[in-house]
């Protein structure tokens, strides 16, 4: 039986991670993240879903922004495929490219393989949302190991406002 990535801890360090993007140059996260993150991790380019979600991300960039969050997306697809997919959408967002399974392994996503060559030709994350806490540490980690789920983005967004007015510690890190 294969083993699964383990879970990261809420209000825990997210781990270092580091990225190339299209447009945006190298992306960094090691710590200390110096304001809010919004980190998407999507399928990629073979994913109809990731698309629609993105696109509904790219029509609320400014509300992000103006929440005083970074935002970061980012697949394990090579720059080209990459590179057409934000061209075809007009994603204006960092989107990062080449995501490492050692990467999603300390994530803790979720991994499949193509289901056929038309899909891709690599390994690949299901979907991951992160809000990171502008001191590095993690606020939301929500995880799916399918296409269907995923945070819906203004009700995350409304939630975020919140927890960043109200100065909410992060939530679930209560152990047995």
């Amino acid at each position: 039986m294969p083993l699964n990535s383990q879970k990261l801890d809420a209000g825990g360090a997210f781990p270092a991670f580091q990225c190339k993007t299209l447009n945006h140059g190298d992306y960094s996260l090691d710590g200390d993240a110096g304001s809010w993150v919004l980190l998407i991790v999507y399928r990629g380019a073979h994913c109809g879903r990731c698309k629609t979600y993105l696109n509904t991300l790219e029509s609320m960039q400014q509300q992000w922004y103006d929440a005083g969050f970074k935002i970061i997306t980012v697949s394990a697809d090579p720059e080209d495929r990459a590179r057409q997919d934000a061209s075809e959408h007009g994603w204006t967002f960092p989107v990062g490219f080449d995501l490492t399974p050692a990467q999603m392994t300390d994530m803790g996503l979720y991994m499949s393989d193509p289901l056929s060559s038309g899909e891709t030709d690599r390994r690949f994350a299901e979907p991951g949302v992160f809000c990171i806490r502008p001191d590095g540490t993690i606020q939301i980690a929500a995880i799916s190991n399918g296409p269907s789920a995923r945070p819906d983005l203004a009700s995350l967004l409304d939630g975020m406002i919140f927890t960043i007015d109200n100065d909410k510690p992060a939530r679930g890190t209560a152990t047995v």
